[in-house]
């Protein structure tokens, strides 16, 4: 079996002679594009990321798709702040597709390194894999990277910009350029001279860009760091914000789609002459599964309730594809049954963990499991395209732009450069619009009536019975302790198909060999001191479409892995916060989140009642995902009906330097929510290739009424931003778990949580 760091080693080996000279070469600037940026009237663009108009408003380039998780807030306060901007003349507008806008940092940090490896083979891949990222990747807004990948990027291209203005002063006053301040929007020089940003603009532009400009220390920072309200807040208040589904075009014709029932199956025919002989009904077609989606039938009709009846009318005969036959609650059982036989892919070694187990004077084993999970966005799959002799207009909900480009060019068997892409507000994303299958769908229905916009929007029905689920998963434990109740060794086997093989596989079409981190991220990648240990993971291939789902690998592994630490505190009779943090001697950082999330949450003390009277419960969790450490205490009761009721969530975040305190507080809240919505109720059931879950009614998501109070702890830290958005989905659902065994003496194994 090949190591981890073997197969690492061997790929380092492969490239040769090829990557010799253009390792050691510097990365390429990140700051000016290879086309020139769209500009309107009086507008001047200083590099890829900033214009500034006659009238000083400063139009920051937001290279991200916005999903709700507040990054066109982020980003927006990192140039302005480096540009000496004021807040409210501060707007932002979609990048174009550029490869200076190329996700850098998700891509290096899914290479499968364990976060206390600092030697020479990680950095020496990550070096080779940022320089390959910035020439040949993709933009794309996931993985919780969006500001860790643009901490610096934006900060350059406001203090680039920043200096450009300054220089542009000093040339026209004939004054050093030392003497010149620029602050609030303007530059002033002692004489009493000054000018406003949009008055230097265009002569700033005209200018060449500085070489390496100084970026500001913490202290000097007016922006970041403060408690800011999002720039998009009031267009979202007013109902002004424009998502995907929003979009109307001028005649604009609308399609509803029935996919067919079998993942991955095809239509073997239809009879439409019913539906097509309905009012507004334009065209009623057969259109092949996209980018891993499945095949279906479109109706096209003036009018989307038109479209919808018309499309009950139309007869069609289904070809189940290869997922005919699959049963999820029998897959389950396969993945158990192959961690009987399987040793799986090492991701994580120390010492000799069977040998340890073997010498224990007690072990501990446990089997645990969670199902497929759909996305369930709000907005359900949309996509609006134009397509006209030679061009194509798409108006897409994606976080891979790039990407929506090329299937839709695929389809319509264009060139990629003769699509325009606009990215709309996304009304969820959650990793559902990494994927493109609905723009590949929408431009082939499209093509149909060319010249006329078509917007295709999925029903919920369609949406949560296509999906790229999140896989589902069974992981075996076994622990050994000694007499004295200390943990001598770790072992731990998981079973699930691989998201990233499938991923790329359906996007570009090459299959993918190697580890997949996600497979066993949270369960290999975590901080504690394992005297011995062995962490695998097993491929196991199934004919389910998967894809990355909020936290990914997290958002179970983690669940395994720290209620079966509780189970391992319990058989060593000692306080899980204890036994925790005798694992974490080499961890400050870690060690700190757990212990301010206990001092918070009042742990060891009695918890209050819950309003009935009933007794309530705590259960904690500890998790490192996306470079953030969180801990989450939960408190837990169950109502006369034997429901589960969590009442209050405290949660501390260690996630390096916050840049807008407000927005990360808001994402670990959407984050607990999400979690603590799978982990009560999620869970897609899969019968003969078929889901069986169709909307909120059989996969409900947490009502407002069951909502936690969430008390949200942000510890100060001069590191550099790390992930935001999903690192709060992890941690709940083993918090709840752990508090139901300590209000019930039941250990609940298995997602959703059902009590006996």
């Amino acid at each position: 079996m090949v190591s981890r760091r073997g197969f690492v080693l061997g790929a380092l080996a492969g490239a040769g002679a090829l990557v010799v000279g253009w390792s050691v070469m510097p990365p390429r600037q990140r700051l000016v594009g290879s086309t020139a940026l769209p500009l309107a009237a009086g507008q001047s663009a200083l590099n890829g990321w900033v214009k500034i108009g006659t009238d000083d408003r400063v139009t920051v380039m937001i290279a991200k798709s916005e999903m709700g998780q507040g990054v066109t807030t982020a980003l927006a306060m990192l140039l302005a702040d480096e540009l000496d901007a004021r807040w409210d003349q501060v707007s932002v507008e979609s990048s174009p597709i550029d490869p200076i806008y190329n996700n850098v940092a998700t891509v290096v940090d899914g290479l499968p390194f364990h976060p206390d490896d600092h030697g020479p083979v990680r950095s020496t891949l990550e070096w080779l894999t940022a320089k390959s990222i910035r020439e040949f990747g993709l933009m794309v807004t996931g993985g919780s990277s969006s500001i860790k990948d643009l901490w610096l990027p934006m900060r350059e291209a406001g203090a680039s910009a920043r200096a450009m203005l300054a220089n542009a002063a000093a040339l026209r006053w004939q004054v050093p350029l030392a003497e010149c301040q620029v602050a609030e929007g303007r530059v002033t020089h002692a004489s009493g001279k000054a000018a406003r940003f949009g008055e230097l603009a265009a002569q700033a532009a005209s200018g060449a860009l500085p070489g390496r400009v100084p970026l500001k220390r913490v202290d000097q920072f007016r922006l970041i760091g403060q408690p800011t309200r999002r720039i998009d807040a009031d267009a979202k208040v007013a109902g002004a914000a424009r998502f995907g589904i929003d979009t109307v075009q001028p005649g604009m014709l609308h399609a509803r789609v029935s996919m067919c029932p079998t993942l991955g199956g095809s239509v073997a025919g239809f009879d439409a002459a019913q539906a097509s002989a309905m009012p507004g009904v334009r065209k009623v077609v057969a259109v092949k599964g996209y980018n891993g989606g499945t095949a279906g039938v479109a109706v096209i009709a003036d009018q989307p309730y038109r479209a919808m009846q018309a499309l009950a009318k139309v007869a069609v005969q289904w070809q189940p594809g290869p997922a005919a036959g699959f049963s999820s609650e029998r897959f389950e059982r396969e993945l158990a049954a192959v961690l009987e036989r399987e040793t799986g892919f090492a991701y994580y070694t120390q010492g000799d963990a069977t040998a340890a187990l073997a010498k224990a004077a007690r072990t501990v084993s446990a089997t645990y499991s969670a199902p497929y999970l759909a996305h369930a966005a709000l907005e359900p799959m949309n996509c609006t395209v134009r397509v006209e002799n030679d061009r194509a207009t798409v108006w897409a909900s994606t976080q891979v732009p790039g990407l929506a480009r090329r299937a839709a060019a695929r389809a319509l068997d264009m060139d990629t450069d003769q699509v325009e892409v606009h990215v709309a507000l996304l009304g969820g994303g959650f990793g559902r619009r990494l994927d493109v299958d609905f723009v590949g769908q929408a431009a082939a229905i499209a093509a149909h009536v060319r010249g006329t916009a078509v917007q295709t929007v999925w029903s919920r029905e369609q949406d949560m019975t296509h999906d790229f689920y999140r896989p589902a998963c069974v992981s075996v434990f076994r622990a050994g302790l000694n007499a004295q109740g200390s943990l001598l060794a770790w072992h731990n086997t998981s079973a699930s198909q691989a998201v990233i093989p499938q991923l790329l596989g359906r996007h570009f079409g090459l299959p993918i060999a190697g580890p997949d981190k996600t497979t066993a991220e949270g369960a290999f990648d975590q901080p504690y001191e394992w005297p011995a240990a062995r962490i695998a993971h097993q491929k196991v291939d199934a004919p389910i479409p998967i894809g990355p789902w909020r936290s990914v690998g997290h958002s179970h592994q983690a669940f395994f892995k720290e209620s079966f630490l509780d189970e391992v505190a319990h058989a060593a009779g000692q306080d899980p916060v204890a036994f925790r943090a005798g694992l974490l001697t080499r961890h400050p950082r870690h060690l700190a989140v757990l212990r301010l999330a206990a001092e918070r949450s009042g742990w060891g003390q009695p918890p209050p009642s819950a309003p009935d009277g009933a007794p309530i419960a705590r259960g904690i969790a500890l998790h490192h995902s996306f470079g953030a450490i969180v801990a989450q205490v939960a408190e837990v009761s169950l109502d006369p009906q034997k429901r589960i009721r969590v009442h209050k969530v405290t949660c501390v975040i260690d996630c390096g330097f916050v840049v807008n305190p407000n927005g990360v507080r808001q994402q670990v809240e959407g984050g607990i929510v999400f979690g603590l919505s799978a982990a009560l109720y999620g869970g897609v059931t899969i019968v003969d290739g078929q889901v069986r879950q169709s909307n909120f009614h059989d996969q409900p998501v947490l009502r407002i009424d069951e909502c936690p109070q969430i008390d949200t702890y942000l510890i100060a830290s001069d590191q550099a931003p790390e992930g935001v958005g999903e690192p709060g989905t992890a941690p709940i659902a083993p918090a709840v778990g752990n508090a139901l065994f300590a209000l019930t003496g039941q250990r609940l194994r298995a997602l959703p949580f059902k009590l006996a």
